[in-house]
């Protein structure tokens, strides 16, 4: 099989892949008709999320399993709320979604998060309500003799959940700045291609597309590193110089403003998340597993989120990395003078960075 390097292709789905997919077409379905989300009604008696696959959003995995933005709509009086979440593989999509109307939040990588606020900087203003968590991504090969970047050829293709766009193919794009000099950040994007984590994970090992490399997340980087065949060429915490945000979440300036004791109970529903998460990593595991019908086992998925790498915190970390970078090389316009510029003031009293 060939997979174009500009385009995304996926001959062979899993239960989760199959799911992103729906979830898409679904959405597209419904129609992005521009760039402006549609007027939302002052607390709205139902929520949808949209968002990405993988531990990264654990939190709202836990969300969608114990009710938590339910109950607390029910605590701040605004009765029966019904929450939907629609697994979609592609940070892109997912954005697209929140603006035409079709999501009321989109939770994906840091990075696509920074693009969506500044491309909706004074129309849609879509702003964060939390980070989700802090872990690492590696990029996975199937060549024994990859050893760095330098060792990529012409004929190599390295999975990203969105070429360019992408919490892995932004850090694919400083890493690549490192090891070749100032001004080669896209070295390596004439090889990447885009691929929901699934997918890009069963054609990894699979060995018989073209696809030699993957740059993912938890559990697909794990599940991967099992085969013998499988070794890890870099962390995203190795490009980084230590952990920083994931994942995050937002929302637009006229669904928040519009919704305050609904958008209130989203962050509490979050904390409560988080709290179990760290209180109980076998429960949020099981909650994962129930989620995604995975057949990963609670064990092993548990040890996954106690990682000591791995923190979920709602507090933003490391997000002046991912600005001043991307603001230097265009592919954002406007550079924030801080943290706070990309998140609404609801956890502006949160230790970041």
């Amino acid at each position: 099989m060939t997979i174009s390097p500009r385009f995304s292709a996926s001959p062979r789905f899993s239960g989760v892949g199959r799911r992103a997919l729906l979830g898409t077409a679904l959405l597209l379905a419904a129609g992005f008709a521009g760039l402006t989300p549609a007027p939302a009604q002052a607390e709205a008696t139902q929520v949808r999320f949209a968002r990405n696959l993988g531990l990264g959003y654990l939190p709202l995995y836990v969300m969608e399993d114990k009710g938590l933005v339910e109950k607390h709509a029910r605590t701040a009086g605004l009765g029966e709320v019904t929450a939907s979440y629609t697994p979609l593989g592609n940070p892109t999509t997912i954005t697209e979604a929140t603006l035409s109307g079709n999501a009321d939040f989109g939770a994906a990588g840091v990075p696509a998060f920074i693009i969506a606020w500044d491309k909706t900087k004074g129309n849609a203003n879509l702003r964060g309500l939390a980070a989700l968590n802090a872990q690492p991504a590696y990029l996975n090969t199937n060549r024994p003799e990859v050893k760095g970047l330098t060792d990529f050829t012409e004929t190599d293709r390295i999975v990203v959940p969105s070429v360019r766009a992408s919490y892995q193919a932004i850090v694919l794009q400083i890493a690549a700045e490192q090891v070749f000099g100032p001004g080669q950040h896209a070295r390596l994007d004439p090889l990447t291609v885009s691929l929901a984590h699934p997918d890009g994970t069963a054609a990894l090992l699979s060995g018989r597309t073209e696809i030699t490399a993957h740059f993912t997340s938890p559990p697909f980087q794990d599940q991967q590193l099992r085969d013998p065949k499988i070794h890890k060429v870099l962390s995203s915490y190795d490009v980084l110089g230590g952990p920083a945000s994931f994942s995050a979440l937002w929302t637009s300036a006229a669904f928040h403003d519009a919704n305050p004791r609904l958008t209130k109970a989203v962050l509490a529903a979050l904390e409560d998340a988080v709290a179990l998460i760290k209180a109980d990593p076998r429960e949020a595991a099981r909650a994962y597993i129930r989620i995604e019908k995975s057949k990963l086992g609670e064990e092993e998925v548990a040890a996954m989120i106690a990682h000591p790498e791995v923190s979920y915190d709602l507090a933003p970390r490391g997000i002046g990395i991912f600005t001043d970078f991307m603001a230097r090389i265009g592919s954002i316009r406007n550079r924030p003078a801080d943290w706070r510029d990309l998140f609404f003031a609801d956890i502006h009293d949160r230790t970041g960075s």
